[in-house]
């Protein structure tokens, strides 16, 4: 398979490539590996084959127990009899019942994960026939992501992606798409592992500008002369403590038949690139991790470019503010009020709540340009993780309807997301006696949603929904598919959301 996107969060030093054959014979394929893909309620579809051309070797491990299907578990059996393959790596993904997309999505990255330890030229995953596009689409997004670690900067590398990987008996346009959506996350998460000294407002912004070359996006980047000139005065606030100049970054994608002047979609996110907490300063411990305060920007960057590389019928615009929030000479204090792009007040009660005064700004640019529905995406809140725990995402909006097609769309693809509300009551927690607003509520509790309340003011009453991915965005100990790291939250349902966005008309 051959397609000029393929490719484009590849680095010089990574090699990828991957391909489909329809009609191959597992049995008789030459690889250093293959993976087939156990359920627990024991042998079906493809792996009868694969049993028969080992002399019943699986079944007889089943029901000797050595095999179980348990989700995520990794069984290696080393040049099987009656296989052409060097090695045969069985994933279990649980009950029949149970097996959806985002099951095959981590099973697959699983398998690839475990594989990537070492080079191999040619790796083979068994697609099963029974499986729905859609589900088909994350096993393959799931292959190359697994490949990828946060060892960037490691001399011995603990994974390196395959020469070569084959999917076996599934559809070619199908496996396409899927690597598309694989290469999106992919890129995310390699923007979420990269040090602050190397990602920061420009270096984002230099990104964003070889993806959109790559992809076929305009792009537009403000610098500080012209944030100035458009009134950003409160991301300007928080970046004043930073030697590093802030930066917006503007990205349409005007898809095949679409030439309407406003977007559909518009997907915004956070990108403070680090977040010391500036002068109300985080602990060492809790800084440690703080090069992820950027995964809503990532998440934003990966989800349009890939949306813009499988040419799907929308348009979309992406927007990122990318600041370092310090504590130079400079930095803002606790106290001062700060006049947001549209005209609002801030009183900055926490300097370490910046994110939500970043995208006071950003949401008020991204609704100049009249969008169907906003989605912002930020590493927002501790209060978030504290309701949700570092699985979940919560959700906010002030629309019931597109609301319900980002859960749908997240659920569909096996991300967890939870609607918390956005109830009048909250508003009040927001006032300030010295100006509009003050940038956190009236102490700790309920601080995800007066977050959000804070936002929603800057929306114009477009429909919009927050996503805080404060938990999702970065796993402090190895899942099934990752070692650690960023985790490319939300890419794959953004993605999945302007495919259905793409074909409703909600806002009619």
């Amino acid at each position: 398979m051959s397609s000029e996107f393929l490719n484009y969060t590849q680095t010089n030093s990574e090699t990828s490539d991957i391909s489909a054959e329809p009609s191959a014979d597992p049995a008789h394929f030459k690889a250093d590996a293959l993976v087939v893909f156990l359920e627990s309620d024991g042998l079906r579809g493809p792996l009868i084959e694969i049993d028969k051309s080992t002399g019943g070797l699986l079944q007889q491990l089943f029901q000797q127990g050595e095999l179980t299907g348990k989700r995520y578990e990794c069984i290696s059996l080393y040049a099987p009899n009656g296989l052409a393959c060097k090695q045969l790596l069985i994933v279990g993904i649980g009950s029949c019942e149970e097996v959806h997309a985002g099951v095959l999505y981590e099973a697959s990255g699983a398998a690839a994960r475990r594989l990537s330890g070492q080079p191999r030229a040619t790796v083979g995953f068994l697609a099963d026939g029974t499986w729905s596009n859609e589900k088909l689409e994350q096993a393959v997004a799931g292959s190359i992501m697994g490949v990828a670690g946060q060892d960037l900067y490691r001399s011995e590398k603990h994974q390196t992606p395959f020469e070569k990987t084959v999917w076996l008996q599934a559809p070619v346009e199908v496996v396409q798409r899927g690597s598309i959506i694989g290469e999106g996350v992919k890129l995310a998460r390699r923007l979420v592992n990269m040090p602050p000294d190397d990602l920061y407002p420009e270096t984002f912004a230099e990104e964003a500008a070889t993806i959109a070359g790559r992809v076929g996006l305009e792009i537009e980047i403000w610098d500080q002369a012209r944030l100035e000139r458009e009134r950003c005065q409160a991301l300007l606030a928080v970046a004043r403590g930073s030697t590093r100049a802030p930066r917006i970054v503007l990205m349409h994608y005007r898809g095949p038949g679409c030439n309407d002047a406003s977007p559909r979609v518009a997907l915004v996110g956070k990108g403070v690139t680090f977040d010391s907490g500036g002068l109300s300063l985080k602990t060492s411990e809790g800084m440690l991790a703080m090069k992820c305060d950027m995964a809503g920007a990532a998440a934003a960057l990966g989800a349009i470019a890939s949306i813009a590389a499988l040419k799907i019928p929308i348009h979309v615009v992406a927007a990122v503010g990318l600041v370092e929030n310090m504590t130079g000479g400079n930095a803002y204090k606790l106290g001062d009020v700060v006049t947001a792009r549209s005209g609002t007040t801030i009183e900055i009660h926490n300097t370490d709540a910046e994110g939500r005064v970043v995208l006071a700004d950003v949401l008020d640019v991204v609704a100049d340009l009249k969008p169907s529905c906003i989605i912002d995406a930020a590493t927002l809140t501790g209060a978030c993780m504290v309701a949700l725990g570092r699985d979940i995402a919560g959700i906010f909006t002030n629309n019931q309807a597109y609301c319900d097609v980002l859960e749908n769309a997240a659920t569909s693809v096996g991300e967890r997301v939870w609607q918390l509300p956005m109830d009048k009551d909250f508003d009040s927690q927001i006032f300030s006696d010295v100006a509009d607003i003050k940038n956190v509520g009236d102490g700790r509790l309920g601080g995800a949603i007066t977050a959000a309340k804070l936002l929603e003011r800057f929306v114009r009453n477009i429909p919009w929904i927050h996503v805080d991915i404060a938990g999702p965005a970065f796993a402090d100990k190895p899942r099934p598919s990752i070692a650690g790291g960023g985790t490319g939250s939300m890419v794959r349902s953004f993605i999945e959301f302007a495919k259905r966005i793409a074909s409703l008309k909600l806002d009619e």
